[in-house]
């Protein structure tokens, strides 16, 4: 058995489909590593929206967003060497992306905001986001901007770690256990950000969410 596929039966994410995705991956990583250069195209295909997405969630800046994805993948590429299958090829690049757009946030002391941009009209929270803007007066252009206003201003009160951890699992769905591996820190303390990070968002937005 491969050192790659043993690890990854170990992770803590082992879902059927996430272990299926794992292993192709890490197929196309070890073509890359045996030195077939071009198919590391694949993996940049695969996963350059997602990457996109989780940065510039974290950034709300696109110029910014399509240096630090760029950068993600020069990154992810000279290292490729070096990555032997500890984790999924997934949240190896993902560490890579938040790790990099955290120092850029420290260094340029960028807010990160939430947006409203992904809501679709088949999403759960269109329909929450109908009944609120019913709730509080019908015009749901001006609640929407008034409401990311003070989304906006909730999430500056939060620090850069909080507010990535709400990105991650708010907004690109990742569980807890690819967070802390993301993240590099422990489940709980993932909950706990989570926890505390709900917390003031809710207490901020209250006038617009109360009943």
């Amino acid at each position: 058995m491969s050192v790659g596929t043993h690890t990854l039966e170990k992770t803590l994410v082992a879902t059927p489909d996430r272990r299926q995705e794992a292993d192709a991956d890490w197929q196309i990583v070890q073509q890359v590593q045996a030195g077939d250069v071009a198919a590391f195209d694949k993996l940049v295909v695969k996963y350059r929206e997602r990457v996109f997405g989780v940065i510039y969630n974290m950034t709300s800046n696109r110029e910014d967003t399509a240096d630090l994805a760029q950068d993600a993948f020069i990154k992810a590429f000279q290292s490729i060497h070096r990555f032997q299958g500890q984790s999924s090829f997934f949240t190896w690049l993902y560490r890579i992306a938040v790790n990099s757009t955290l120092t850029h946030l420290r260094k340029s002391r960028l807010r990160s905001f939430f947006s409203f941009e992904k809501i679709h009209e088949e999403d759960t929270n269109a329909e929450v986001l109908k009944q609120l803007t019913d709730k509080n007066g019908g015009d749901r252009e001006l609640f929407v901007k008034e409401l990311q206003e003070k989304l906006n201003e909730a999430m500056q009160k939060l620090s850069i770690k909080h507010r990535t951890v709400v990105t991650l699992f708010e907004i690109d769905g990742l569980s807890h256990e690819e967070i802390a591996e993301i993240m590099e820190c422990s489940v709980g303390t993932v909950r706990s950000r989570l926890h505390y990070a709900k917390q003031l968002l809710q207490a901020e937005l209250q006038a617009y969410t109360r009943a």
